[in-house]
């Protein structure tokens, strides 16, 4: 019987400090056509903070997935068979390897607003990627359920 492997989903979303600054926008971009009359204001006011809005929740949707054997980040699927153990990385550790030990052939999930990653090796020979560094705010989970995926995903 194949163990059953712990469903890992989530979503990067972005801060609610973001969603302040794409308000204060709506609220400049209203401030800067104020000149031309009530309507315009108005245009600027929902316009402004709309496309703000929209670039917020762009950046804020990645998700991070381990389903069907893979790892899903963003737009890369990777087969968990092409990776490695998984690495979680604390504050610290997470700041470490996208900064100064980062590598530029690195496939990374990054989010500045979240400070734990996962680290994964890559172990396909064919694939020029060390590894892969995921933003994660769980990265105790992520790994497990890396780690799950790997054992019940016959080689």
């Amino acid at each position: 019987m194949v163990p059953a492997v712990p469903p890992y989903d989530e979503r990067l979303t972005a801060p609610r400090s973001w969603w302040l600054i794409a308000a204060g926008i709506g609220v400049a971009c209203a401030l800067v056509l104020f000149p031309f009359g009530p309507l315009p204001l108005l245009c600027g006011l929902v316009g402004g903070a709309a496309v703000a809005a929209v670039c917020v929740s762009t950046y804020g949707s990645v998700r991070v997935r381990v389903v069907a054997g893979s790892l899903v980040a963003g737009d890369a699927r990777i087969p968990v068979t092409a990776l490695g153990e998984a690495e979680p990385l604390d504050a610290e550790a997470a700041r470490a390897w996208r900064t100064y030990k980062a590598d530029t052939r690195a496939h990374m999930v990054l989010r500045g607003y979240i400070p734990t990653a996962v680290r994964v090796e890559v172990t396909d020979p064919e694939d020029p990627t060390p590894y892969v560094y995921v933003s994660t705010r769980h990265p105790q989970q992520l790994a497990a359920a890396l780690r799950a995926a790997r054992e019940s995903t016959p080689s």
